[in-house]
Parts: C-alpha cells; structure tokens; sequence
C-alpha cells in the first residue's frame, strides 16, 4: 500500500492523525495532514482506509 495526501487542500479536520496516528500527524502551526510514511506497514491498511473514507476534503489517496 501507497499513501498520497494533497496538503494544498487540507482543511485541518484531524480525522487521518485521530484514525491512523502512526502514518498521520498534523502540523502545529495550521493542523494540515503530515504523511509520516507513504507506505505504511500491512497491520496499518485498515487503519488507513478508514482516514481515507474520514476525510471531508477528500485529501488521502491510495496508490497501487
């Protein structure tokens, strides 16, 4: 699995480092999405589809 995020369009909700705290974090200053790895390990999948399905901006994307 590959994770992609588009920081320009974050809105800040929390929801990825909330659901997924070990592959997202949010920067301090403007709580915008921090990808702390881009290929997180298999025990991480569901965990990251989740923060996929929780976005309200639609930011996370998963790569083949």
């Amino acid at each position: 699995m590959k994770v992609a995020v588009d920081r320009d369009h974050c809105i800040g909700a929390g929801n990825c480092a909330m659901t997924a705290p070990s592959v997202f974090d949010q920067d301090a200053d403007e709580a915008i999405v921090i990808l702390l790895t881009d290929s997180p390990p298999d025990s991480e999948q569901d965990a990251v589809q989740q923060a996929v399905d929780r976005c309200p901006a639609a930011v996370i994307r998963l790569l083949p």
